[in-house]
């Protein structure tokens, strides 16, 4: 079920493990038969953990969404809420409790697991409620990073950057640096930990003095990783802002990604059978995981989506030929031999059929006039052409009314790009935007100003050329096709945070230090002693092992530029990437939104 997990550099099963032993431990504590009653958010990243069959080998027959009135009837001795620290969260399940029928027999126990910590804040008020007491185990269940591939960790923390950049809140840096410690109990001390961003100073202070207060947390296993690079997302507010072009990158922006499954429209998958002309067609969005356990979906992931046609075809023809051979089996053995290969070619050609229907539904949208005149503009700004003026698509797409998060993500893509806009247009910008949409929405630009998103131009200087031509942040001849630089991932612009790591690498830091003063918050390098005999000796030609963690959130176009990156020949360097969550532009602005209610007059 996990191998795809332990394909890597580093086992990431291990950090599983660890995270399915500290369940099933609670479960035990709660003797009996039990029902879950899930925050609905959880069910997503728990899934990643520990599947139904894990819970019911623990007595769990049950499970239940968190909501408002009585709970379900259930033939249980055991209740346990599994919710986030949320006051909200709290008011449901104090209903819940009060609700419940006190002269039934026999009465059923109350457990609640707050993930990922307990929080006193939550515990008075359920004690002010007077339903604190009907718990029997109040416990916290630390999941911090989540493994979501074999390079890839989450800890779906949705709130995070809102949460450091407008409420001044750390908490999810905690978790995080908590998460990094669990990674180095598992994995061993980390030598070198390289940051740039206010947020990636406190999570190294943090982590430091962690180490300080628990002196046995020194372990003697031998390091996996030689550095963490520890990113603010606010160094780079460019890239979640652009349209993704890689096939995974994509289907995100389109569909969405949620915990590694996506839902789609179900009418391309619908079977089609001879002489029915499309009668019962499907009405469930169809779901499917993706991850590197499919071979198909680990090959063009991470390509620039004008490079998966040719890999389909290609692969079509293989299947089909594979198929082909039965016609000239004629020993028992052959007939055999091709017997035992036929689930594996049934699973590629179904993996196959699948992909071909996800790229036609994503090609629909990208040939479409809209997709093109939208990545133009993008890349007019990228490339540092007219950002300082106000742009006739962004004022024609507001004039028809286009979808408010398409608006702002090229309104703040123009800011960044022109490191603020002058306030005559930034004033023009917000005036229509306001007028057409609402007034409701002011305070969604006042969060996105704060954020550095949405900004006047104060120095009345632009540094963002001069970002972007030492970092060589444009490429004008870029190959989609078999590219040679992480730039194909946006088809012309490098994502400046992977330019970032890759330059640490090689040639260091020390050669962009001018640029990296530019960027908003300090850059630092701290070392961690290591026990004797520990100290790793390379072999010759063995690669650096860098772990990568954006603090405020990742996209799969980053993603896919840092597994480039690992892929290169003559690299040096493999990137693990861990973040707060996995985001996109959509998602990302959403976070920042504001819901203020228009009066109903």
């Amino acid at each position: 079920m996990a191998a795809h997990l332990s394909s890597g550099r580093v086992n990431l099963t291990a950090l599983r493990e660890a995270g399915r032993r500290e369940l099933r431990e609670f479960l035990d504590k709660c003797a009996g038969s039990k029902a879950i009653v899930w925050d609905e958010y959880l069910t997503g990243p728990f899934g990643l953990i520990a599947q139904y069959s894990l819970l019911k080998e623990h007595e769990v027959e049950k499970m239940f969404t968190l909501k408002p009135g009585r709970l379900p009837t259930a033939d249980v001795k055991n209740i346990i809420f599994f919710v986030r620290p949320r006051l909200e969260l709290m008011d449901i399940i104090t209903e819940n409790i009060l609700s419940e029928d006190r002269g039934r027999s026999p009465q059923r126990d109350f457990h609640i697991l707050f993930v990922p910590r307990r929080s006193l804040l939550c515990e008075q008020w359920l004690k002010d409620q007077g339903v604190l007491g009907s718990f029997i185990h109040k416990e916290q269940y630390s999941l911090d990073l989540i493994p979501f591939d074999g390079d890839l960790l989450s800890m779906e923390s949705e709130s995070a950057f809102k949460e450091c950049y407008l409420e001044s809140d750390q908490t999810s840096l905690y978790h995080a640096a908590k998460g990094l410690m669990t990674l180095q109990a598992l994995y061993g001390t980390i030598p070198q930990i390289f940051g740039k961003g206010e947020c990636a100073r406190h999570v190294a202070n943090m982590m430091i003095r962690m180490k300080r207060e628990f002196p046995g947390s020194q372990n003697s296993i031998f390091p996996v990783f030689d550095t963490l690079l520890l990113l603010d997302r606010n160094v780079d507010l460019l890239t979640p802002l652009a349209t993704q072009l890689t096939y995974e990158g994509l289907i995100d922006e389109i569909y969405g990604i949620q915990n590694t499954y996506v839902k789609l429209p179900p009418e391309k998958f619908a079977p089609k059978k001879q002489g029915e002309g499309g009668k019962d067609l499907p009405t469930e969005p169809k779901k499917l995981q993706l991850n590197s356990a499919e071979e198909l979906y680990a090959e063009i992931r991470d390509k620039n989506f004008n490079a998966v046609g040719s890999v389909l075809s290609k692969k079509a023809k293989v299947i089909s030929a594979a198929f082909e051979e039965r016609h000239h089996a004629k020993t028992v053995g052959e007939i055999k031999q091709f017997v035992s290969q036929l689930p594996h070619m049934q699973a590629a050609r179904s993996s196959l059929a699948n992909h071909t229907s996800i790229a036609e539904l994503i090609k629909d949208i990208t040939t479409s006039e809209d997709f093109f005149d939208n990545l133009t503009v993008e890349q007019e700004f990228m490339s540092g052409i007219d950002t300082d003026k106000v742009n006739n698509y962004v004022e024609d797409c507001i004039a028809q009314k286009h979808p408010l998060i398409k608006i702002l993500r090229l309104v703040c893509l123009q800011s960044v790009c022109n490191s603020g806009l002058k306030q005559k247009v930034l004033d023009h910008y917000k005036r229509e935007i306001i007028q057409t949409y609402g007034y409701e929405h002011i305070l969604t630009l006042n969060n996105l100003e704060k954020a550095g998103l949405l900004k006047s131009q104060t120095s009345g200087r632009n540094n963002y050329p001069t970002i972007r031509k030492t970092l060589r942040l444009w490429m004008d001849d870029v190959n989609e096709q078999n590219p040679n630089d992480i730039s194909y991932v946006y088809s012309g612009y490098a994502p400046l945070s992977v330019r970032l790591a890759q330059l640490l690498a090689r040639p260091g830091w020390r050669s962009i230090e001018e640029v990296l003063k530019m960027l908003p918050g300090p850059h630092f390098e701290e070392r961690q002693q290591l026990p004797t005999g520990l100290q790793k000796k390379r072999q010759h030609g063995e690669n650096r092992v860098t772990l990568v963690f954006f603090l405020g959130g990742v996209t799969y176009a980053e993603i896919a530029a840092l597994r480039f990156l690992s892929q290169m020949e003559d690299g040096g360097t493999e990137y693990i990437i861990a973040t707060t969550k996995l985001i996109n532009g959509t998602s990302w602005i959403k976070s920042l939104m504001e819901k203020l209610e228009p009066a109903p007059f």
